[in-house]
């Protein structure tokens, strides 16, 4: 897994925000699109694309994807 990889699949799961937007300094809680819906829709990425579980803890404790992306990294 490599952090564009990441970043693109991430940016998948928003469909009203632009690509664009998205890179390793998002902040994706500040997103106008973000909600706890995203967030499951994030976990299921996860879980689906990675074989790894986390959790509402792992997504409240960062900040930006670069961030999430260190924890999935650890949990691999």
């Amino acid at each position: 897994m490599n952090i564009q990889e990441f970043i693109d699949n991430f940016a998948a799961q928003f469909d009203d925000t632009d690509a664009e937007v998205f890179n390793a300094d998002t902040k994706f809680k500040q997103l106008d699109e973000w909600s706890s819906l995203a967030a499951l829709s994030i976990i299921a990425m996860v879980d689906d694309e990675y074989d790894v579980i986390i959790k509402g803890n792992d997504i409240i404790e960062s900040d930006t994807i670069q961030d999430l992306f260190e924890r999935i990294e650890k949990k691999r």
